[in-house]
């Protein structure tokens, strides 16, 4: 039988575990520093990679710190568009890359393509999900019903503030992972990782059985492998446009970057 959009996310965090590892999501702007270097670094990157969360430029990126939203900018300064991210995805496809893609990307562009057109047009280009940082779970009832219809999750984010009603809310209706934020604040590359992150997890762990994913401030291997022997995946993605900023060979030092993550992983757990 084929596998739809959150059947192929959970096969990844579930085959993530029987390596006994977490899963590695890492994140790459689309359309930076330009259209066919993004498409070639997640190429590149999506062999080490267990899955791939795609940034889709906006103009005012509320969750991303200077590094994301630097890269949002260069971006969008090349004319890419949301159509153009769904082309993106496309071209992927059909360079043979089979790894679940998660879009992330800002609610006011999805509402301007058109919250029906947006889900549409991201399945038939081979996306397997949504994240969607400033989409409430209160305000989400339409997005997250188009998204089950097409077999799609639509991902949602939990902070160390959460409190239990939004975690209830949350956990009720995860489909593929949650988004663990792990600081409060914006996304960005940080020297360690939160000393009580291990409570927030186990406080959310308790909920549900659907795979926690860590994102914001993991910058190196030793931190993701501290994470990953927390959670269920870990999302990677200041540090990996920061080396890529400072490389000549954009593509190699993004592989080198990935892989080191995934060594790191692997020899903790």
């Amino acid at each position: 039988m084929t596998q739809n959009g959150t059947d192929r996310i959970t096969a990844a965090f579930t085959q993530a575990h029987k390596s006994q590892t977490a899963a590695l999501m890492p994140y790459f702007t689309l359309g930076y520093p330009d259209a066919a270097t993004s498409l070639a670094i997640i190429e590149a990157i999506a062999p080490y990679s267990d899955l791939l969360e795609l940034g889709v430029p906006f103009s005012d990126p509320l969750a991303d710190g200077p590094t994301v939203q630097h890269s949002t900018q260069v971006a969008l300064e090349n004319g890419t568009t949301t159509a153009g991210c769904l082309e993106m995805v496309r071209e992927l496809r059909q360079r043979g890359v089979p790894t679940p893609i998660l879009l992330m990307g800002y609610v006011n562009p999805i509402l301007a393509y058109g919250e029906a057109n947006y889900v549409r047009d991201a399945a038939d280009a081979g996306a397997d999900g949504f994240i969607v940082p400033d989409l409430p779970p209160e305000e989400a009832e339409d997005l997250d019903t188009l998204a089950a219809e097409a077999s799609l999750s639509l991902v949602h984010f939990l902070a160390p503030t959460s409190n239990e009603d939004r975690i209830n809310r949350v956990t009720a209706r995860a489909r593929g992972f949650i988004y663990l934020v792990s600081v409060t604040g914006v996304t960005g590359a940080r020297t360690q990782v939160q000393a009580d992150l291990a409570g927030f997890v186990n406080r959310v762990r308790a909920k549900t059985a659907v795979p926690l994913a860590v994102g914001f401030g993991i910058s190196t291997p030793t931190q993701a492998a501290e994470v990953g022997q927390l959670a269920d995946g870990v999302i990677v993605g200041s540090a990996l446009i920061n080396a890529v900023n400072a490389a000549e060979d954009k593509v190699a030092t993004a592989v080198q970057f990935v892989k080191s993550l995934r060594e790191g992983l692997q020899k903790k757990l």
